[in-house]
């Protein structure tokens, strides 16, 4: 399975705020009850991380109105070993 970053923004009027929590929370999805948000500190997303198949899967997690503004990113994690096999790939 993969980790993915799912960032769902919205508008920054107040009322578009609490739309946007309460249709999250009305799910009842543990991820989305579960989402981080930048609000309060005016940055107007909701965080999610999730560990799914894909990122087809990611998006699907979303209620359908958010599904396309959101930005989905796969993360992974490097060992020094891995970067410096990147390097040694990538010199000369």
């Amino acid at each position: 399975m993969a980790r993915f970053l799912i960032e769902v923004p919205h508008e920054e009027e107040i009322i578009a705020c609490t739309h946007a929590v309460e249709i999250f929370l009305k799910t009842g999805s543990h991820f989305l009850t579960n989402a981080d948000w930048g609000c309060k500190d005016g940055d107007h997303r909701a965080w999610i991380i999730v560990d799914v198949d894909s990122k087809e899967k990611a998006r699907s997690i979303l209620p359908p109105a958010y599904r396309t503004q959101a930005k989905i990113v796969q993360l992974n994690k490097f060992t020094m070993e891995e970067i410096e096999e990147i390097r040694r790939a990538h010199q000369g």
